[in-house]
């Protein structure tokens, strides 16, 4: 019978190998390459033109925010993004590289909108399973990975004993205990306490320092002076770019949400 209520983390062999695109000992993304790259991307499901015509480039060691409605595309463009989905037309590279490419899951930490862990098993057992699929062994990055999310203490809780939020940030810790260099997260913050949110944010802003490129989607507009660049997004389409300060400039308002809201209205794309 499985013990529900260890904390600590059963003993792992002390053995460390090394991770591919890991920004620790690897080093960061390439700089001369787009991080994340789109060419007319298409993605159509019968008459519904989910992703319709994306172009955009997306330099390394930023943080963008993919802001936009519930259904205006961010989910389908970000499986598109890194090779979840296959394009109706266009094609999107991760750095450099056309996806799907199987050779580039490792350098590629992604969170879906929905909980994609393992209810049966305990919180490190959970941590353990995915971090072993990118080859990565380290005991004590898996426990660190857990101290970000403070889950350190409940590495022996089954998922089936987590709140709704517990479960939100052991995908967070799933995603990222590779240390890609490149990490997508599909509203990451959903269902968590403002307290955590903003540790969550100071830790996307260290993986950022050191090299790694974010793409953080979200319908909440609080969240985006908190990128370094958004993308808004309407109908499957990029209807303007730039950051906090240049779209609201553009729009000729202080204001994120009514600046979307007038971006949506010209029904136009608007360039950096």
């Amino acid at each position: 019978m499985t013990d529900t209520t260890r904390t600590d983390p059963p003993a792992e062999p002390p053995t460390a190998r090394a991770v591919p695109g890991d920004v620790g000992p690897d080093g960061p993304a390439r700089q001369d390459v787009p991080a994340l790259e789109a060419r007319g991307l298409v993605k159509t499901f019968g008459p519904i033109r989910a992703v319709d015509g994306v172009d955009l480039s997306l330099e390394p060691g930023r943080i963008y925010g993919l802001l936009g409605p519930n259904g205006s595309g961010k989910t389908t463009l970000i499986r598109l993004l890194v090779g979840l989905a296959r394009p109706t037309s266009g094609e999107a590279t991760v750095l450099g590289r056309r996806v799907p490419s199987r050779e580039l899951l490792a350098r590629i930490g992604y969170m879906p909108q929905a909980d994609g862990i393992y209810p049966e098993l305990s919180v490190w057992e959970n941590i353990r399973f995915f971090a072993g699929l990118y080859g990565s062994f380290d005991r004590e990055r898996l426990l660190e990975t857990l101290r970000v999310v403070e889950l350190d203490g409940r590495a022996g809780t089954p998922v089936l004993q987590l709140s709704g939020g517990m479960r939100r940030r052991l995908s967070l810790a799933c995603a990222l205990v590779h240390r890609p260099p490149i990490v997508v997260l599909d509203e990451p913050t959903v269902g968590i306490d403002p307290a955590l949110r903003v540790q969550f944010w100071a830790h996307f802003r260290s993986l950022s320092a050191g090299g790694a490129t974010l793409l953080v989607s979200s319908h909440v507009m609080d969240e985006a002076d908190r990128c370094d660049e958004l993308l808004f997004i309407r109908a499957g389409r990029v209807i303007a770019r730039g950051s906090g300060a240049e779209v609201r400039r553009r729009a000729g308002t202080d204001n994120l949400e009514e600046a979307f809201l007038r971006f949506a209205g010209d029904g136009t794309e608007t360039a950096a």
